[in-house]
């Protein structure tokens, strides 16, 4: 027998998620998420620094929770961040204070090799980031400004592989 979702659907949570972050300050481009059969991520840049919230089934279950869903992993993250967005609302405690804790460092070998070369320190979000990423890197590497041509090389061939993990994502 097939368990029983515990919460709406994972539409709504994307929707409620928004609207958290909107009330903690977060800009859209500054959060990302991820949920997958088993667990999920939240993860968000806040005043220069990354945070990180992740819970799974298999966590839930460790402590006496009865989770089925990675869906529903990621409506009590989302409940968990709206639940801090109304403490911040009421005045109780700063966002900065309430997150100090939790900074989430990616691990060193997390990132592709295209981002080191583009000068990323995350994973690009959009074309125009990585255009972006590029022209900076472009204009200080070029050969007419003392740069190198097998740089030049790589640099264009990291934008191309960044370009096509992008579309692979969408």
């Amino acid at each position: 027998m097939a368990e029983r979702k515990q919460y709406a659907s994972l539409e709504f949570y994307e929707k409620k998620l928004g609207k958290v972050m909107e009330r903690l300050g977060i800009e859209p481009e500054q959060y990302d998420w991820d949920c997958n059969r088993t667990g999920c991520w939240v993860q968000f840049h806040y005043k220069g620094s990354l945070y990180r919230f992740e819970h799974s089934v298999q966590n839930a279950q460790a402590r006496g929770h009865n989770l089925s869903y990675g869906s529903d992993a990621f409506a009590q993250v989302v409940l968990a961040l709206e639940d801090l967005a109304r403490l911040v609302d009421r005045g109780i405690y700063d966002l900065q204070n309430w997150i100090a804790g939790m900074k989430s460092l990616p691990p060193a070998q997390s990132l592709p090799d295209f981002c080191a070369i583009l000068g990323l320190d995350h994973l690009p979000q959009s074309e125009e980031e990585i255009k972006k990423a590029f022209r900076e890197m472009a204009m200080v590497n070029h050969p007419d400004k003392g740069g190198s041509d097998v740089f030049m090389r790589a640099l264009l061939a990291a934008k191309q592989e960044a370009e096509e993990w992008l579309r692979q994502r969408q």
